[in-house]
């Protein structure tokens, strides 16, 4: 690739004295080299004073270039870029620029690296085949609005409905006429014996009668239900047609979009995304997999014999509702859509460790505040784990099956994140662990958080209700959702101010996963993450997140009992 390929940026800044790193940047977890800092920043000037199209970020008048600020009808759309820097066959360091699916509703910009497959191009195959798929849900849409369609359901439901009442109807008869009978039978007192035959006659054919009789009701409620259902399967036999064809036609699509997208490596190897995923819980790729900055970013570079060195991505713009970015803070690439296909892109390459695979409470001390027969309370530090993890199996479980050899159950009553220290209290019997079970889903305990957030609280104290749910396509996030979400609620209050942040009391009444971080996050929350928050803030030495204190009755005395442990944030 020539150094005059306009894709490939020179650093406006001398980088002589910035030393290139060892290894490449593992994209899942890391702290973005000073080239990649400066790539980004460079990006983020482009983006504030490029004029050749136009995005709502959403915002306002801060950074938005002015033509941006006049589109403002246009929906505020926040988008991920990334930046890699690479090196060229002349030996000389640049840059590339990428982003995630679609900006100003197109694919392909000035200045930025294309998507592995362009399926807006107007040869592409893709628009022609939607274009089928849409037709398809046309004539879906006209047959599924048709009058006689609800004409022909509720005649349908209305002739089921009548006939089910005149059987009825007819059943309660022969049950009444039944019991006239056995009357009459039970007193025949003053009847000849050839008068009592001839009324056990007639009382028999009264009950043959009967059941012809519904019989024939039952005859004729068949007739009329199946010429109702007949004049609706004629319209829903073709819309299931149609819904059918149209499944049909977008597997199609979709399995020749995923081979389409062919992923290379420095290796020269090259795989669809199919094939990528085919080890995959379903086998099937994510939505949008492919679409993302990063693998556009190294597609680009192995294409054209560009060199990696490091890459970073990083947010542009207002938040989306449910996810939690802020602007311009850097993020790993997505686990769900790109650590797939990373994983085949960054084979051959010598890429940094994996630092979830390193045991950060190696040689740190576990300190127990509490201990009886009965339970123990700890102060986790963070970092530590509460439970065994998939790679790392040192946990406070692990440490108090240790400390106490002779305990009985489960030992883990709850747990705290990770990344939180604080008190947690251990059962050492079957019996104490339920009756401390019990206690948390009575919500009778009492847990008190401290955090210190990045922003300036105004307010005093308030209550935060957002429904969380796991983000799939990139786990352990979480994602604000009112559809799917399960009920959370904290309540907060003020301690102090500190140099632009907030010493704030958290007061979690449900325990979902990441719940005070995101509540605390969330432009619905508090809009502030909790400082160090590396999943919904900035990376910082730890977590200002920290369980401070516990009271819940014990399980044996039932006698109520408090902890309380100050935080060290340094």
């Amino acid at each position: 690739m020539s150094q005059f390929d306009p894709l490939f940026n020179q650093f406006n800044e001398s980088i002589a004295d910035i030393p290139l790193p060892d290894k490449f940047t593992f994209p899942f977890y890391y702290q973005p080299h000073p080239l990649a800092v400066m790539a980004a920043e460079q990006l983020q000037r482009h983006l504030t004073q490029q004029t050749d199209w136009v995005h709502n970020f959403g915002l306002e008048d801060k950074t938005d270039s002015p033509q941006q600020r006049q589109k403002t009808k246009l929906k505020p759309v926040g988008k991920m870029f990334g930046v890699l820097v690479v090196k060229n066959n002349q030996g000389k360091i640049g840059f590339l620029a990428g982003f995630s699916g679609k900006i100003a509703e197109q694919n392909i910009l000035p200045h930025f690296v294309p998507p592995v497959f362009d399926m807006l191009s107007s040869d592409s195959f893709f628009k022609r085949e939607y274009e089928e798929i849409n037709q398809i849900s046309h004539k879906l849409k006209a047959l599924e609005s048709n009058p006689q369609l609800t004409e022909f359901e509720q005649t349908y439901t209305s002739v089921k409905l009548a006939a089910e009442q005149q059987i009825a109807q007819h059943r309660e008869l022969m049950i009444e006429n039944r019991k006239a009978r056995k009357a009459k039978r039970n007193n025949l007192i003053g009847l000849t014996g050839s008068e009592q035959t001839v009324l056990s006659i007639e009382m028999s054919r009264q009950s043959v009668n009967d059941k012809h009789q519904l019989n024939a009701l039952k005859r004729e409620s068949d007739t009329n239900i199946a010429q109702a259902q007949q004049r609706l399967n004629e319209l829903t036999n073709q819309i299931d047609a149609l819904k059918l064809q149209r499944k049909q036609v977008s597997n199609a699509l979709q399995q020749k979009l995923f081979a389409q997208y062919q992923f290379l490596n420095i290796k020269g190897e090259c795989r669809d995304l199919s094939d990528i995923f085919q080890d995959a819980p379903n086998h099937q790729p994510p939505a949008a997999a492919g679409e993302c900055a990063a693998p556009k970013l190294l597609q680009y570079a192995f294409k054209h014999q560009l060199t990696p060195i490091v890459m970073a991505e990083f947010w542009w713009g207002i938040s989306p509702k449910s996810e939690i970015k802020q602007h311009q803070n850097y993020y790993p690439s997505c686990h769900g859509k790109c650590r797939p296909i990373l994983g085949h892109m960054l084979d051959g390459m010598n890429v940094d460790e994996n630092p979830l695979l390193t045991n950060p409470a190696e040689g740190v001390e576990l300190p127990i505040v509490y201990q009886d027969d009965y339970i123990a309370v700890v102060n986790k530090p963070a970092e530590f784990l509460s439970v065994p993890g998939k790679n790392i199996s040192d946990s406070v479980f692990s440490r108090m099956k240790q400390r106490f050899p002779q305990a009985t159950g489960p030992l883990i009553v709850h747990r705290l994140d990770m990344s939180t220290s604080g008190l947690m209290v251990i059962a050492l019997s079957k019996e104490a662990n339920k009756h401390l079970v019990q206690q948390f889903i009575n919500r009778t305990v009492t847990k008190r958080y401290i955090a210190k957030i990045d922003g300036v609280l105004t307010e005093e104290s308030g209550t935060i209700s957002l429904p969380l749910r796991v983000d799939l396509d990139d786990r352990p996030k979480q994602l604000v959702c009112y559809e799917h979400g399960k009920h959370a609620e904290t309540f907060w209050q003020k301690v102090a101010i500190e140099n632009d942040t907030s010493l704030v009391h958290l007061y979690p009444k449900t325990g979902r996963t990441h719940q005070l971080r995101v509540h605390c996050a969330h432009h619905n929350g508090l809009h502030m993450p909790i400082l160090g928050d590396d999943l919904y803030g900035k990376t910082e030495k730890r977590l200002h997140l920290h369980a401070q204190f516990l009271s819940l009755n014990h399980p044996h005395s039932n006698q109520p009992m408090t902890f309380e442990v100050n935080a060290n944030f340094e």
